[in-house]
């Protein structure tokens, strides 16, 4: 499941210092807009300490941890939906995506440049919204002027419902309110809304990125941005996106753990930005465990055990028989899939059963 986030935000607010600590790929980092002109892209590997020790028992020849598809994407500008500066670029990008990184500037530095002169991330916020909001209003319009009559005068129920879903998009949109913030009740409405595909209505994750002073608590910036977002179910994390790069320099992973409890951090901002992801789309984990990989697997949260089969193999979803599921915790405590058997804590399960975070599975198929 190859998945996607955009890291976006106005020039100078740590959008590519944040890139290159999630990211092997070094991003050019620089004190002036449209340093990162073209969208640079990294995989980043997904946080989980069960591989590991999955690994410590099996002794496969392998671990494959899950990944996500980071994308460092070129700095907004005011009238970006015009065409302003990479405007048109930006857009094009940030479509592409599956949900959003938003960072917002909530430090004060005055040897760094800000475009708009001043330090204030609700502003920030507000100004990259407008300009998405600006392009799907343009979309919602452009759809209704195709479906409008269809929906009023012929007896088309799916265009009648095309019709009402876009007009309450219209309404929000109108207001300056992002399309996320829009409830549907029923779920003919909600599939319609996921086709239209809105810049605002995708998932967000409002990156506060502060001074190394306010990394474990926060700052009154923060605060304003957390007053803001109430309605739009979106996701907030602190980082401090200078020291995580001090962190991605550093050799191993005693000396990364040190400087953590030193700065009175529990974990890194990047593996918690990376599971707030992971969160935010919905995602969960499981796991295979064999002699050759042990190996994690994304699936969508909910999915039943077919569904999880088929994202291993096309194949071993359209062939499914039936999962043999062991529960980690069982496996680590037991020690081997042999004594896990042999204690009867393995079940297996059918087409019905919902796949859960952390499940070792093996799919039993035929095709």
């Amino acid at each position: 499941m190859a998945l996607k986030c955009g890291i976006v935000g106005l020039p100078n607010v740590g959008k590519s210092t944040l890139f290159n600590c999630l990211s092997n790929a070094k991003a050019q980092s620089a004190n002036f807009p449209f340093c990162t002109i073209d969208p640079n892209v990294g995989v980043i590997t997904v946080p989980d300490e069960r591989l590991n020790k999955l690994a410590e028992l099996v002794h496969p020849e392998k671990i494959v941890p899950a990944t996500v598809e980071i994308v460092d994407i070129a700095g907004l500008v005011k009238g970006a939906s015009k065409g302003e500066g990479l405007g048109n670029k930006f857009l094009a990008n940030i479509r592409e995506t599956d949900a959003i990184i938003h960072v917002l500037r909530c430090f004060d530095d005055p040897n760094v440049v800000h475009v708009d002169g001043s330090v204030d991330p609700v502003r920030d916020k507000e100004i990259i919204d407008a300009e998405l909001q600006i392009k799907d209003l343009e979309t919602v319009e452009s759809r209704l002027s195709k479906v409008q009559k269809q929906a009023q005068t012929g007896g088309d129920k799916q265009a009648k419902q095309v019709y009402e879903t876009l007009i309450k998009y219209k309404e929000a949109l109108e207001q300056g309110r992002n399309a996320r913030t829009v409830t549907f009740e029923t779920k003919d409405e909600r599939k319609i809304a996921r086709e239209l595909f809105l810049l605002t209505n995708k998932p967000v994750l409002y990156v506060c990125n502060v001074d190394e002073a306010s990394a474990v608590t926060g700052n009154a910036f923060v605060d304003k941005v957390r007053d803001t977002v109430p309605s739009e179910q979106a996701e907030i994390l602190v980082v401090a996106a200078k020291i995580e790069s001090e962190i991605a320099e550093l050799e191993t992973y005693e000396e990364r753990e040190m400087f953590l409890r030193e700065i009175g951090l529990k974990e890194s901002g990047v593996n918690r930005l990376i599971k707030a992801a992971y969160k935010l789309l919905n995602l969960e984990t499981f796991l295979t465990a064999g002699p050759q990989e042990v190996r994690a697997w994304t699936y969508r949260k909910g999915s039943k055990a077919p569904q999880c089969a088929g994202v291993i193999h096309t194949d071993f979803e359209k062939g499914f028989i039936r999962a043999e599921v062991i529960k980690y915790d069982d496996y680590t405590g037991y020690g081997s899939e042999a004594a896990v058997k042999e204690a009867g804590k393995m079940s297996v399960e059918g087409k019905e059963y919902v796949v859960q975070d952390g499940d070792i599975m093996h799919f039993r198929f035929n095709v």
